[in-house]
């Protein structure tokens, strides 16, 4: 039985997880507060931002969902059914859904491809020139882009039958829209 004063080990294992998961919360926060991109502005262009792992599909003047996500990331390996479904729903619509993996090591993101053998295409940031530009808060961050250019929604974390029915309501409204 382990001991029960207050300078047990195990109660300090307890405080410094519980600091620990106080510190990346904060983290979590700054970062979602030091986003470059944000709703308006312009994304970046994919064709410049050193994508590999396939060609960069067109965009030019359809929707765009672009979907930032990692290997190690339990929520992006969740999301991926639902992204393959909208995916089904709406390329024939005109809506272009990438994958863009941060991983660092092509391995990794080759690896993940191939157990989740997506629908859709995704490709690697590998040396992180679009993350690091876009400066994706949380993983996943998915990105709702207009026919426009220019950012329509941000969904930062994926929460399952929430973010699917939110990014299906945007995507019909972005579908909606006059050209």
């Amino acid at each position: 039985m382990p001991p029960t004063t207050s300078s047990s080990p195990f109660r300090v294992v307890r405080v410094f997880r519980g600091a620990l998961l106080s510190v990346l919360f904060l983290f979590s926060l700054s970062a979602i507060a030091r986003a470059e991109i944000k709703i308006g502005d312009v994304f970046p262009s994919l064709a410049t931002a050193g994508l590999t792992g396939g060609a960069v599909p067109a965009t030019e003047g359809k929707i765009l969902v672009v979907d930032f996500w990692a290997s190690w990331c339990a929520p992006c390996k969740a999301a991926f059914p639902s992204l393959g479904k909208i995916h089904a729903d709406y390329a024939a619509r005109g809506v272009v859904l990438l994958g863009v993996s941060v991983d660092e090591k092509p391995a990794a993101y080759a690896d993940f491809v191939k157990k989740m053998a997506p629908p859709f295409p995704t490709l690697h940031d590998a040396a992180q020139k679009l993350v690091r530009t876009v400066k994706v808060p949380a993983m996943p961050t998915t990105y709702l882009v207009g026919r426009d250019g220019k950012v329509r929604s941000i969904h930062a974390g994926f929460q399952g039958d929430k973010t699917d029915k939110l990014l299906r309501t945007e995507l019909d409204a972005l579908l909606a829209e006059k050209l």
